[in-house]
């Protein structure tokens, strides 16, 4: 009898632990839980920490309320100039009504990646179809990624997520559309690089064209300087020349006679007809006296 009394309270004792252990359920940081009764929600809001549960009747399901990444497949989009690009992107996302989440995807890893990347792929379709390919590819890119992520909020809404951010990893082109886009760079590059040598020849002719007014300058400026240099020494030549003479005019005419000599006789072979009576030959009469 005791035998069977101290089995018999084991078992209890067991199905107590086993029904408590089931009535408990722990909700982490990093979690969201939802409490439902037969497939049904009853309760979404749940701190972290230690909850209670009907076992049996009632089941916990779990949700990670961390940012998640969901890659997509790359997919083409048509641009405003009714050319096809192919889009490489992924989206940050996460639960924001853990209630509506559950009642739209019912948890389902595949299913929440399917109607996402949907919403995702329809905004994208919208910003693509109102720019350029190279709007696309440069001028705008920040601006669409920030437009982006807003339209895709707001389509994701009923799915009780948040799209955090949108972002475009990779833009291809189809052949055509990429020979095209390498013409138009070309092109550009080209027409970039002759304005800067029209720039560069037109900069190279303004210097040239100013030092060759400076040089003008210059020598101008350098010929007056030594014209009047020139003239100045001439000048004060002839004045030291006038003074000479003042002082002892027949000195001055007899050195000058001197230097006649010296500069007609010089040679030795020079030959003259003239009168020995001339002024020339005045001091060597003068000597012969």
């Amino acid at each position: 009898m005791n035998s069977g009394k101290g089995v018999f309270v084991l078992i209890l004792v067991a199905v107590f632990a086993v029904i408590g252990g089931s009535s408990l359920f722990v909700v982490q940081e990093q979690q969201l839980a939802l409490l439902l009764r037969l497939g049904e929600i009853v309760d979404a809001d749940f701190k972290p920490g230690l909850h209670f549960k009907v076992p049996v009747i009632q089941d916990v399901v779990k949700f990670d309320k961390r940012i998640q990444t969901l890659d997509a497949n790359p997919e083409r989009f048509l641009t405003v100039e009714k050319k096809f690009v192919v889009v490489n992107s992924y989206v940050k996302w996460r639960i924001s009504d853990v209630a509506q989440f559950y009642r739209s995807t019912k948890g389902s890893s595949d299913t929440t990646s399917r109607l996402l990347l949907a919403r995702i792929n329809a905004a994208l379709r919208d910003e693509f179809g109102k720019r350029t390919v190279q709007e696309v590819v440069s001028g705008e890119r920040a601006e669409i990624m920030a437009t982006l992520a807003r339209n895709a909020n707001e389509q994701a809404a009923d799915l009780g997520v948040e799209i955090v951010d949108v972002r475009v990893k990779q833009i291809d082109f189809s052949d055509d559309i990429s020979e095209n886009i390498y013409e138009r760079m070309r092109t550009e590059r080209h027409r970039v690089a002759a304005e800067l040598r029209a720039e560069g020849a037109e900069a190279a002719e303004r210097i040239q064209a100013d030092a060759d007014r400076q040089r003008v300058e210059i020598v101008s400026s350098a010929y007056r300087e030594a014209e009047k240099l020139r003239g100045d020494g001439d000048a004060q030549a002839a004045e030291t020349y006038a003074q000479a003479f003042n002082q002892n005019a027949e000195f001055y005419a007899f050195w000058r006679s001197l230097t006649a000599y010296r500069d007609v006789f010089s040679s030795g072979d020079s030959m003259m007809v003239l009168d020995p009576e001339s002024d020339f030959f005045r001091y060597f009469n003068a000597n012969e006296k």
